[in-house]
């Protein structure tokens, strides 16, 4: 039974992928490897001799790898890639934070789409911290870690953001140097948070 499913194994086709996992692929995979921004990556990454903007142009189809490609791969379009990278929030910080040469009010542009990424935007140096706080003050929550961690922070704008949900309103009071308390209390007033 067992040389049965070996030779069964042997003369399976190996995919592109279970080549690149095991360091079998060669330059003869490419054009499978390149049907798939995953594994496009993967090719220009481990494949010395693979041609780059073959591999960039299916890897540029995801914001995920298009990012990892400008991050990791010699030879990268980082204009292409950002483009890329910048279809989605995330990878829209991540690569203003992490890619040399990013242009940084493109990727904040982006970023800013939501508040999460605008927030941790304002730690990439180069960034417009009150763009960032702008979109920040959309989400309470977001509003409240911007107070709290960022330097220069409109303290005012940040507190009437997080007063919108007594739970952001409870934390800002107990945690954000110069909050208006008595403001915070107002809200939490009748609430779980009430202090």
């Amino acid at each position: 039974m067992l040389d049965k499913i070996k030779k069964n194994a042997e003369e399976a086709k190996q995919t592109v992928g279970y080549k690149l996992s095991n360091g079998l692929a060669t330059l003869a995979d490419e054009e499978e490897a390149c049907k798939d921004p995953q594994w496009a990556y993967h090719f220009a990454f481990d494949v010395k001799g693979a041609n780059i903007e073959k591999c960039e142009e299916e890897a540029c189809k995801n914001p995920y790898w298009a990012y990892y490609f400008a991050h990791d791969i010699k030879g990268a379009n980082i204009e292409k890639c950002q483009e890329a990278a910048c279809k989605d929030p995330e990878y829209a910080y991540k690569f203003a934070k992490d890619v040399s040469g990013a242009d940084i009010r493109k990727c904040q542009e982006a970023a800013g789409k939501d508040p999460k990424y605008a927030y941790w935007f304002a730690e990439v140096k180069g960034a417009n911290i009150e763009k960032c706080q702008e979109v920040a003050c959309k989400d309470p929550e977001y509003a409240y870690w911007f107070a709290l961690a960022v330097k220069g922070a409109n303290i005012e704008k940040c507190q009437e953001a997080a007063c919108k949900e007594p739970r952001c309103a409870y934390s800002f009071a107990r945690d954000v140097k110069g909050a208006n308390k008595k403001r915070c209390r107002e809200i939490c007033k009748g609430t779980e948070y009430e202090f």
